[in-house]
């Protein structure tokens, strides 16, 4: 732990530029307290990624001086709509600060533990697909001084939109504390698993159960599923979605929440101001992961729902229902679009119905062993809030986030799996990591039900209180920290990979001698400045650890993402590369590639999914036409003379 102890001031940094913009801008529109610490970070995000598009817009460099102007300026409009809609009303405050302060306290505590503990190093590297892309994006970001989202996806030559606020936020980070890259991206981890998910699900829940006890419950129960956060640094590694799916509960809290629309003066204030914040929450899940948005309009079109065909509001039966059919036509609509806008549908089935039943009541999504604890407070929280007429309509939200995961792992039709699945590809990792949203509430929920009886029981009292005294909420937090005790030492993280039917045992972060990047392999690319000149492009079989080589020496390592390209051309190199000195096709399809004067050869490569073998790129110790360069173990750069002009 001394090593992350050394990180506490990038740590520090990292939650201090996610965090500040927003307790700033949204202070100055009236919202206080929990609201706004865990409302906070949605501004950040949303403000960044904005700058990002703005700054690359207007041709001004992406830096840190650029980023905290066009900050400021966004900060500055928000005072400015603060003062023409007025503060308006203060939220009612929490009576229990202090009991909120400790929970948020010891949730984070849990989830730094649980994070830290499985990262293992503070600068180590997810040894997975896709963190080659986000690691890579980030140095394209600070070459190229460009962190806009219609600009990142440029580092694999690709000119579409690409959510990239994760990516801005971590070259912030980068340059102001002169941390590497993957330093930078663990850190932002626990500001993700420990201070944005434990504030937003805590908030939500308060919002939800109109209860200070239950949201406490919350906060330490906040990392107690596997699903998420731990398992979106697992898997993947899904940063983007890991930051839009922590701030999802924040997002929904700041729209359900009556204090988002009080009037200030005037009475079409508390309007604006509603529709201003939850646009906010809107931009943050969109340039964090658009994927986001479509649980975070569905659980609001829930609580809609329900507040329409209730008495609370004063239109006719059929202007009730039709309301209610036109915004679920237009969400919908909604969710087609952006399920079409992706790659479709990669992963199958691999559930029977009954069993899939079993796991979204268990919360043994993907396999992972039974949370059966939780699962027993979530039932109760679910009994209960089906008694509660104001809080049923959060029972329809679990309903239908669980129905998502069922979909994702037991149905196979193409319509499903395309049209409502797509914009998660169908990964039933991405889409079980919904489900803490609406479980965890629950389980507070259920958790301060079970000690309130037992306290009623305890003091022998014939009438329930209204709100259960200090002792217990004490009784309550206490309860919910056992839990996480026993979970946090005894409860497995070994990551189920379900198209396998087996588990990893170890750490994705762990550099060995047979992972994707190993320790030879790390050395020998953060030495690459020192043995090639400047602008030198190095190419590489990306299914190794080359595949980093870009972010981990800032040379031109190609190809700069684990997939290789599919030319006839890169096949040449792929199968041959190492006969360059006798098969003349060798060197012209060099040529595509910018006449590369380098190759690492960090063997073979392997063919599981997303890798390829490339027997063209390795041994070329017995083959004219080329000079090693540099050599650390088994693995070796080389010079390629075969085709020098």
């Amino acid at each position: 732990m001394l090593d992350w102890l050394a990180q506490a001031p990038v740590l520090l940094v990292t939650a201090l530029v996610l965090f500040v913009p927003g307790l700033l801008a949204l202070w100055a529109v009236g919202l206080r307290g929990l609201a706004l610490a865990a409302a906070a970070p949605l501004f950040g995000v949303a403000a960044t990624g904005i700058a990002a598009m703005t700054l690359a817009f207007i041709g001004v460099p992406w830096s840190v001086g650029a980023w905290g102007a066009a900050v400021a300026v966004l900060v500055g409009a928000a005072a400015l709509v603060g003062l023409i809609l007025g503060r308006g009303r203060s939220e009612p405050p929490a009576r229990r600060h202090r009991l909120l302060a400790v929970a948020l306290a010891i949730g984070a505590c849990f989830a730094i533990w649980r994070l830290a503990a499985y990262i293992v190093d503070p600068a180590g590297i997810s040894q997975t697909n896709d963190a080659v892309f986000h690691m890579n994006a980030v140095q394209f970001i600070l070459d190229t001084a460009n962190a806009s989202s219609l600009h990142v996806n440029g580092v694999i030559g690709g000119t579409s939109f690409y959510p990239a606020a994760w990516h801005a936020l971590v070259s912030i980070v980068v340059s102001i504390t002169g941390s590497s890259i993957p330093i930078a991206a663990n850190m932002l981890t626990l500001v993700i698993g420990a201070f944005i998910w434990p504030l937003g699900i805590t908030w939500l829940t308060r919002v939800v159960t109109r209860s200070d006890t239950a949201a406490a419950s919350a906060a330490v129960l906040a990392c107690s599923l596997h699903t998420f956060p731990l398992l979106m640094f697992q898997w993947g590694v899904l940063f983007p979605n890991a930051l839009s799916t922590a701030m999802l509960p924040a997002g929904l809290a700041l729209v359900l929440s009556p204090l988002a629309w009080r009037a200030g003066r005037r009475s079409w204030s508390g309007v604006a101001r509603g529709v201003l914040l939850a646009l906010v929450a809107c931009c943050a899940l969109l340039l964090a992961q658009p994927a986001t948005l479509l649980p975070w309009l569905a659980l609001i079109l829930v609580r809609a729902t329900a507040w329409l065909l209730s008495d609370s509001w004063a239109g006719t039966r059929v202007r009730r229902w039709g309301a209610v059919v036109a915004l679920w036509a237009l969400l919908a609509v909604v969710w087609i679009l952006i399920s079409r806008t992706t790659s479709g549908s990669h992963w199958p089935p691999f559930r029977g119905k009954l069993e899939v039943l079993l796991d979204v009541l268990l919360n043994g999504q993907l396999r992972i062993p039974f949370a059966f604890a939780i699962s027993a407070l979530m039932l109760c929280g679910l009994v209960l809030a089906w008694r509660d007429i104001r809080i049923r309509w959060f029972v329809f939200g679990w309903a239908g986030v669980s129905g998502l995961y069922v979909l994702a792992a037991a149905i196979g039709a193409p319509l499903v799996r395309v049209n409502l699945l797509g914009a998660w590809y169908a990964d039933p990792y991405r889409i079980a990591a919904l489900a803490p949203v609406v479980v965890v509430p629950l389980a507070a929920l259920g958790l301060q039900g079970i000690i309130t009886v037992v306290h009623r029981r305890l003091r022998r009292g014939d009438a329930e209180p209204r709100v259960p005294d200090r002792t217990a909420a004490a009784l309550t937090l206490a309860a919910a920290s056992a839990i996480m005790i026993v979970l946090t030492l005894l409860r497995p993280v070994a990551m189920p990979a379900v198209v396998e039917g087996s588990f990893d045992r170890e750490s994705r972060y762990i550099a060995a001698d047979d992972s994707y990047l190993s320790p030879d392999e790390r050395t020998l690319l953060e030495s690459l400045p020192d043995v090639v000149p400047p602008g030198t492009r190095v190419l590489a079989n990306p299914s190794t650890g080359a595949g980093f080589g870009y972010m981990l020496s800032g040379v031109d390592v190609f190809p700069r993402t684990w997939s290789p390209p599919t030319t006839a051309a890169w096949e040449v190199l792929a199968d041959g590369l190492r006969d360059a000195a006798s098969d003349p096709a060798v060197c012209a399809a060099l040529q595509q590639y910018g006449d590369p004067a380098y190759v690492l050869d960090f063997g073979l490569g392997d063919d599981t999914p997303g890798r390829y073998e490339m027997p063209g790129m390795t041994g070329f110790a017995d083959r004219p036409g080329f000079e090693k360069i540099s050599e650390v173990g088994d693995v070796s750069l080389w010079r390629i003379t075969a085709c020098a002009r």
